[in-house]
């Protein structure tokens, strides 16, 4: 299984990382990406099985990144789990209707994420 990271901070980049890795993940089944732009150019030259992506990030934010994946290019089914300190109902609702398969507010824990990572991987 292939995982996208996608958060403008290092230090996030590697929490998730870690996180993934204590879920059974190895360091090889996941690449990052700092903004939306750089994970746009990953998702067109790989295939990924799940996007992990931060909302607020410079050049291409997450629900931008959301909108591009669902309107075009290979990964359009791709499950896409948003991870963001945006964690008023009216950013959910947001980014649902965009195409985010579920939302994690930061903080969050290993057994969050491997909740929602369980959760859209099932479907």
């Amino acid at each position: 299984m292939k995982i996208l990271i996608v958060d403008d901070s290092s230090t996030m980049r590697r929490i998730i990382g870690n996180v993934v890795m204590q879920l059974g993940f190895s360091k090889e089944d996941f690449d990052e990406a700092e903004d939306g732009v750089k994970a746009w150019k990953l998702l067109s030259e790989s295939h990924f099985d799940i996007i992990l992506t931060d909302w607020n990030m410079p050049n291409m934010n997450g629900l931008e990144l959301v909108k591009k994946v669902r309107s075009e290019g290979n990964h359009q089914k791709t499950p896409i789990i948003m991870i963001t300190t945006e964690g008023g109902k009216s950013e959910v609702i947001t980014a649902l209707k965009a195409g985010v398969n579920n939302y994690i507010v930061k903080p969050f824990s290993a057994d969050i994420l491997k909740e929602k990572l369980d959760g859209v991987l099932k479907n």
